[in-house]
């Protein structure tokens, strides 16, 4: 019988992220700091407003590009958050989580063969989204000295005639690294010099701790070269209502929704209408969730500095990014090894590519308490490791 599977997708590496989640999963008195979910309930004003229209019995499909309700309230959101200004019409379209925008958006755009740039360590699905849309992946490696940025120079240096997409993915997962204003107009620069688009993931945008999330999109000449990709799972904790958006030029939202209607359809309806909710009146709700973030993200950084491990100091999303090269072992090894020995997950660093390796991603949407818990481990760990050297 003929092979049945499609070579590039066989090729494909499983998600290093959830190899230890399923593991820890199994494992008695195991914790996990592994997975990027937040451990807060969806605020209960969301909650209640899926629920009321289930009991409405509005369980149809929307319009394939989503609830004009729910695209008003979006373009209103940026508008509030980054001065963008999107008609809810042509230039938004509602998808099932941030996944799907990054999958049709780079379907939308690429011919075969054409490059699309991706800086990492990154998050795991651009580098298989853009090999199954065709294109070919080439890899800028982030350095620490840089806090993770992505640099003009960097980028001037990966840019050929081929080149048609620069991933953006700040605020980072999982080295929670940001982009500054001056960083995004050097890297707006680059980009309008050599006409190419931007697919700027901003997941994270209403968790940094520095100062104010800004989007690539609000720079001059860039919003008609830029798909602003964002949704509801980390902000409001809505991690399972499987919903996210993306914004760009009229010309590729209707190519984006074209692909959407055939695979998708919609978004699920219920969570349409908790998101309408959440962009009404959840601003309070993300204050919150993200003071209670930064009160870990301040506790861990306390702790690997009073145990000697270094750590650049992130300042976006709910992610740590450890150097663990002291200690000779490589990211899998370190990982496997301390969850084996101490039960506690943690997620290799070449999970988000290969420039990765000799780092850990500690994600801080667990408790205090767990936190607390699992660093004592980490510190007995270490501390056994170091011992050993001496």
């Amino acid at each position: 019988m003929r092979n049945p599977l499609a070579d590039k997708v066989v090729e494909i590496k499983p998600s290093g992220i959830r190899k230890f989640f399923d593991i820890v999963s199994e494992m008695k008195d195991a914790i996990s700091l592994g997975v990027g979910e937040p451990d807060f309930d969806t605020p209960w004003h969301i909650r209640d407003e899926g629920i009321y229209s289930l009991e409405r019995g509005r369980t149809f499909y929307t319009s394939n590009a989503g609830l004009k309700e729910l695209r008003q309230e979006i373009c209103n959101y940026l508008q509030r958050k980054q001065g963008i200004s999107y008609d809810p019409l042509t230039e938004v379209l509602v998808t099932v989580g941030g996944s799907e925008a990054i999958d049709m958006g780079l379907r939308a755009m690429i011919n075969p063969g054409e490059e699309v740039l991706i800086p990492q360590p990154s998050y795991v699905s651009y580098e298989p989204c853009a090999i199954l849309a065709g294109a070919k992946p080439v890899i800028i490696n982030l350095k620490a000295e840089n806090e993770f940025r992505l640099t003009a120079e960097e980028l001037e240096e990966a840019i050929t005639e081929k080149t048609k997409i620069l991933i953006l993915p700040f605020p980072n997962n999982p080295t929670g690294a940001i982009m500054e204003r001056k960083d995004l107009e050097a890297i707006a620069e680059v980009i309008i010099k050599h006409d190419i688009f931007v697919m700027s993931d901003e997941i994270y945008s209403e968790l940094t701790y520095k100062e104010k999330h800004v989007s690539i999109a609000e720079l001059p000449g860039m919003k008609e070269r830029t798909i602003l990709i964002n949704g509801f799972s980390k902000a409001y904790a809505m991690t399972g209502w499987r919903l996210g958006y993306a914004c760009g030029p009229a010309e590729i939202i209707k190519q984006m929704t074209k692909i959407h209607q055939f695979a998708i359809m919609c978004a699920p309806t219920t969570s349409q209408y908790a998101a309408v909710e959440a962009l009404k009146n959840g601003d309070e709700d993300i204050a919150q969730m993200r003071t209670a973030y930064n009160q870990r993200r301040r506790f861990l950084m306390n702790a690997f500095r009073e145990m000697g491990l270094e750590c650049f100091e992130p300042y976006g999303a709910f992610y740590v990014f450890p150097c663990i090269k002291e200690f000779g072992m490589t990211s899998e090894e370190f990982a496997t090894r301390f969850l084996e020995e101490e039960k506690v997950a943690v997620v290799p660093g070449t999970a988000f590519g290969d420039c990765g390796e000799g780092y850990l991603r500690i994600s801080y949407a667990y408790s205090l308490e767990n936190l607390k818990v699992a660093i004592g481990r980490l510190e007995h760990f270490i501390n056994g490791l170091r011992s050993k050297e001496k």
